[in-house]
């Protein structure tokens, strides 16, 4: 009963922001490099724990898979991104590569979710406004 009126107040609270949330998807329907890169990083970022709590992060077939899916759409469009995004381009397909793999330990899996956030961050930084 509690958590059924923690959940009501979490969707009244919720319903009362001044702004929608951002909408984020693989399947972009832009030319933007960009916005088809940071729309995927945003979409793989939903199924993340917050930053700072990487050590509790279940790494589930799901989160693998939006993770998979952001490497794939980074790597269709990294090239094209801004000049001084491509090195995190780069960084975000050797961390993706290693957290897509199911059986990588966790310690490793935290790690390199450390060095993902870092490397979207700074393409989401770059993009900004692009």
């Amino acid at each position: 009963m509690r958590s059924l009126l923690v959940l009501a107040v979490l969707v009244l609270l919720t319903g009362c922001q001044s702004e929608p949330p951002p909408k984020y998807s693989s399947n972009s329907n832009t030319d933007s490099p960009c916005a088809r890169v940071v729309s995927a990083i945003g979409y793989a970022e939903l199924m993340l724990s917050p930053k700072g709590q990487e050590e509790g992060q279940n790494f589930e077939p799901a989160v693998l898979g939006r993770i998979a899916e952001t490497r794939g759409i980074n790597a269709e469009f990294g090239g094209r991104l801004p000049a001084e995004a491509r090195t995190a381009a780069a960084e975000v397909e050797r961390t993706a590569a290693g957290l897509s793999i199911a059986d990588t330990p966790h310690d490793r899996q935290v790690e390199l979710l450390r060095q993902y956030r870092a490397a979207t961050d700074e393409i989401r930084k770059h993009c900004a406004g692009k």
